[in-house]
């Protein structure tokens, strides 16, 4: 009886524990190994050829983030569905600067001579927030090199650590933030570009058509979160943010502490963070930044870069210490 009675008062008070829990705490505790595994898995996959832009493969990859964001419960950011798609042009490819572009104006210039047409879609979902004319944007993105059939032994480029490791983040902190209940202050976008590696065109785009891009107060931005050229420092990590904002600096120094990540960044504040990554689609307009990167390493843009690389418990706490920027980035009044 005194067992029974024991082990009721045992279950009674783990119930309480968790209902104490906060919602950033629930958000928290929803960010695991093995969900980060299983995306990195499924989009650097053999059978995905390397999901490059404008390709069957990355139209896969992105149907599986859509049916990630649609078992989680999180909306689509427009009525017509998750897909937000674009068309980018170039010129013939034996012209000079035959760089792909997105500008509407220069897609019209360009379709008036002979060129070349890819079709891309973002996928773009969102929670809503209390206040409805104030956005955050989490985003990473989900395209890679694709697959050259003239190189021995393997021709395709995985793409584990860019950008399936950002990827896996995004979609982490996109159920973390359904997983706290709590209806955060501002709007939250959850972002997945396409068409990064031939010049940041899903940003570019999104940012190009976005109706409400002055109400935008942040992005998080993740490219290449699992790797580093410097194995004996298994914890580093850069940590890139807007120099007008040092207030998140200070945020990823509490969070370090509070919650015992094992992370040691090197800091990085930048007037205007315009290169690197889409995070520059935003930066180039104002938009307060942080970025969060592992630096290359030899197997960067290589066949080589396959999943069974990663470190997955820096790829975990990174993405808690981001989701923890996001919770702020997304709740905090002023910043």
């Amino acid at each position: 009886m005194y067992r029974i009675f024991l082990g009721a008062i045992c279950c009674l008070l783990s119930a309480l524990a968790v209902h104490a829990q906060s919602p950033r705490e629930k958000g928290l505790q929803s960010i695991n190994r093995a969900s980060a595994e299983a995306i990195v898995g499924f989009l650097a996959d053999d059978a995905l050829q390397g999901r490059e832009a404008g390709t069957r493969n990355a139209q896969i990859a992105a149907r599986y983030l859509v049916s990630c964001l649609q078992e989680a419960g999180i909306a689509p950011l427009f009525e017509e569905g998750y897909y937000q798609p674009f068309e980018a042009c170039a010129k013939e490819r034996q012209q000079r600067n035959a760089r792909w572009q997105v500008h509407p104006d220069s897609i019209a210039a360009l379709k008036q001579t002979t060129h070349r047409s890819l079709k891309m879609n973002n996928v773009l979902a969102f929670i809503p927030g209390e206040r409805t004319d104030e956005y955050v944007i989490v985003g990473a993105h989900f395209d890679h090199l694709g697959i050259d059939w003239t190189l021995e032994n393997d021709p395709i480029y995985n793409g584990a650590d860019d950008n399936a490791s950002g990827v896996s983040a995004v979609m982490q902190i996109a159920r973390a933030f359904a997983a706290s209940g709590k209806k955060p202050l501002r709007n939250v976008i959850f972002a997945f570009w396409d068409g990064e590696e031939k010049g940041l065109l899903g940003s570019k785009h999104f940012v190009h058509h976005c109706p409400f891009r002055n109400q935008i107060k942040g992005y998080l931005n993740f490219d290449m979160i699992g790797r580093n050229s410097k194995p004996e420092q298994p914890q580093h990590v850069v940590y890139f943010y807007t120099e007008a904002h040092p207030v998140f600096g200070d945020w990823l120094k509490q969070d370090i502490k509070q919650f015992g990540l094992k992370l040691q960044p090197d800091y990085r504040a930048w007037d205007r963070p315009v290169g690197g990554s889409d995070n520059a689609s935003f930066a180039i307009h104002d938009i307060p930044i942080i970025w969060y990167h592992t630096d290359g390493h030899p197997d960067y843009h290589q066949p080589s870069d396959h999943a069974d690389r990663l470190n997955w418990e820096k790829v975990v706490d990174i993405t808690k210490a981001s989701f923890l920027n996001a919770w702020n980035l997304a709740n905090e009044k002023e910043y």
